[in-house]
């Protein structure tokens, strides 16, 4: 496939805003199948549709309960029905589902890694192995079937362990366990989403990852990023439920360069093509530990956009089909802010276009479930606390227009 081959794209995933503005500002024609259809992707596509369809009064749902990746493959089959794009781009929400992804692939090709590679990033056995065999540090982890073998695997990894889905996104279904009596619940919690649990061990130190961009022969990281975890005063109830970013992380260079260091061997070692993301938790020692790779968009674009001058969907296009990469001049000298505001009760959304750096916007009216997110707030300054000081104004001013729905 050349570049000038590709004229119009469709993006999916579950929220595919931030995805649609940057693939718009790059010339492209845009088309996309999520789930959330939130108002500002409708100005930014040429044709859109979503598993949910958001209307004033109406509730917006559930994600873990009404989300599925067949759904999407069902509306992405019947969308290609009336109208043609040249390839397809993932967001977060089908990187565990690779016979949906190898059936998407058929239908239309998935520009950047193919089913086979998400796969093989994905399949948590063999990818804790491959990175053993590498040398990079990661989590002792143990993947179980049932709670008899996660007790048992506790004892082996040794507690506090982190008791994970093994198919998930956005952190939920994760919970700590300091004993046995903890981690009947934490296992509840993560089988709700499937079979298979993660026993890991937990690493005290500071959340992370590594936007990178890579084509055959080489990697990029674009930025290392801090991320926000867990923040129950903007509604996100999960401990580990993803809140949004800070780009760059604040730390010493020598451990920034180690994370661009083991990000780009990962995604070199397993062939990673394009946009990608790698999470890590950097201990307290500084050394960087891998948790998991995100084959695809991850949620940090627009920040890595706004900080590096960069437009990252031509970057990716760039890196698959010519194998080149960006020349990244300068570091960053500015931080910027992605916040995600919850309901922390059962909501009437507002009309949030009318606030300054809002994202994902609901309709109007909709009706947002307590525990689910209302829209993502952006804020840039000199320094990390001044960003995050600002975002968090804008959150308080979202928050008070808010209307409790009971």
């Amino acid at each position: 496939m050349d570049e000038n081959d590709i004229r119009s794209l469709l993006l999916t995933g579950i929220d595919v805003v931030p995805l649609a503005a940057s693939a718009t500002k790059a010339g492209y024609q845009v088309y996309a199948v999520d789930y959330f259809g939130d108002h500002d992707l409708k100005r930014l596509c040429h044709k859109s549709r979503s598993i949910i369809r958001q209307e004033a009064g109406k509730s917006c749902r559930r994600l873990i309960t009404n989300f599925s990746p067949e759904a999407l493959l069902r509306l992405i089959k019947d969308f290609l029905r009336s109208y043609k794009a040249d390839a397809a781009l993932l967001s977060s929400g089908l990187d565990d589902h690779v016979k949906v992804l190898l059936e998407l692939n058929d239908l239309i090709p998935i520009l950047g890694n193919h089913p086979n590679v998400i796969k093989r990033v994905r399949d948590k056995t063999r990818f804790f192995q491959e990175l053993k065999r590498l040398g990079i540090p990661y989590p002792k982890t143990a993947v179980t079937e049932n709670f008899k073998e996660a007790k048992e695997k506790s004892k082996d990894v040794g507690y506090p362990v982190v008791v994970k889905p093994s198919r998930g996104f956005g952190g939920a279904g994760m919970r700590k366990a300091r004993n046995t009596s903890d981690l009947k619940q934490a296992y509840r919690a993560a089988s709700f989403f499937g079979d298979e649990v993660l026993i890991q061990e937990h690493i005290l130190g500071t959340p992370a990852s590594v936007s990178l961009v890579s084509s055959v022969r080489k990697a990029l990281t674009l930025t290392v990023n801090e991320q926000l975890l867990g923040i129950r005063e903007i509604g996100q109830f999960e401990p580990f439920g993803y809140c949004g970013n800070v780009v760059p992380l604040s730390a010493k260079k020598p451990v920034i360069n180690e994370c661009k260091r083991v990000a780009e061997r990962v995604a070199l070692h397993f062939g990673l093509s394009g946009s990608n993301g790698i999470d890590l938790v950097i201990s307290e020692e500084g050394i960087p530990y891998v948790i998991e790779v995100n084959p695809r968009f991850q949620g940090t674009l627009e920040c890595v956009e706004r900080i590096l001058g960069i437009n990252v969907v031509e970057t990716h296009v760039k890196a698959c089909v010519q194998g080149t990469l960006p020349t990244i001049v300068n570091q960053p000298s500015r931080f910027c802010v992605r916040l995600i505001l919850f309901a922390s009760e059962r909501s009437i959304a507002p009309d949030l276009s009318v606030f300054e750096g809002v994202r994902d916007i609901p309709y109007a009216g909709a009706v947002v479930e307590r525990g689910e997110p209302i829209c993502s707030v952006m804020a840039e300054g000199t320094n990390r606390s001044f960003s995050i000081r600002e975002a968090r104004v804008k959150i308080e001013l979202i928050r008070k227009s808010l209307k409790i729905c009971n």
